[in-house]
């Protein structure tokens, strides 16, 4: 899911096969566009364009406009899709087999893959990812149970992990040194400072955390959403 403006979300619904633009103030599907295969990964690509992840190996451009959907141009790309992210009108992916990692246009002209000289290892499973304004991309690996960046040319740039980091999924960015994350086991949302390699935990069992598995953040009104494994969305307010 994404935050697309303040008071919607747009969700990927796996089971219906579906997107949804919802009201996250109350609840309510504004639209719902039936898709062609599952749903996967998205991001927004700018304000009102939303790249999905759909079936292993397409990207099903969005628009979003007064509250409805409007299904864009398919975007093909490499087999076994698993996280998507975006910056400056361009777009990486990540797979489930080499190369793991590309940068690729709207498109979906591959201009850069990840140079695995050196680092033929280092991914596992990356699967969620984020981007901060400076264009550094962070990746959950649940693989290897770390938190990789890299920079926008797709050059390693630091990897993180803590005993508090159990099964990561969902990732999202509040400012370049808070990046949050689901530690699904360990119901909880932790907050990795990259600046200083730390992790804390931010949310818990206590806020009601029960399997994390995705987030979205909305700047405007700073509200953390987390999608549980229960099927419940839950809201919280973030100074």
């Amino acid at each position: 899911m994404v935050a697309v403006t303040p008071g919607t979300l747009l969700i990927s619904n796996q089971w219906k096969e579906c997107v949804q633009l919802l009201d996250s103030r109350t609840g309510r599907v504004l639209c719902e566009v039936q898709l062609q295969d599952k749903p996967g990964r998205m991001c927004l690509a700018d304000r009102n364009t939303a790249a999905l992840l759909v079936g292993e190996a397409d990207i099903q451009i969005i628009q979003v406009k007064d509250k409805t959907l409007i299904l864009g141009k398919v975007v093909a790309v490499g087999k076994h899709t698993l996280g998507i992210s975006s910056c400056s009108n361009t777009l990486v992916v990540s797979y489930g087999q080499k190369p793991w990692l590309e940068k690729v246009s709207m498109d979906g002209k591959v201009l850069k893959q990840f140079d695995m000289k050196g680092n033929p290892k280092l991914f596992h499973f990356p699967d969620f990812m984020c981007t901060t304004p400076d264009g550094s991309v962070f990746i959950s690996d649940p693989g290897s149970i770390m938190i990789k960046q890299v920079d926008w040319s797709l050059n390693l740039r630091q990897t993180f992990t803590s005993p508090l980091l159990s099964e990561p999924h969902g990732i999202t960015a509040v400012t370049e040194d808070q990046i949050l994350v689901c530690s699904f086991n360990n119901h909880s949302i932790l907050l990795l400072k990259p600046s200083t390699n730390t992790m804390s935990t931010l949310l818990g069992k206590k806020d009601e955390i029960v399997y994390p598995n995705s987030l979205a953040y909305c700047p405007d009104e700073k509200k953390l959403f987390v999608a549980l494994g229960t099927g419940i969305i839950k809201v919280y307010q973030i100074a």
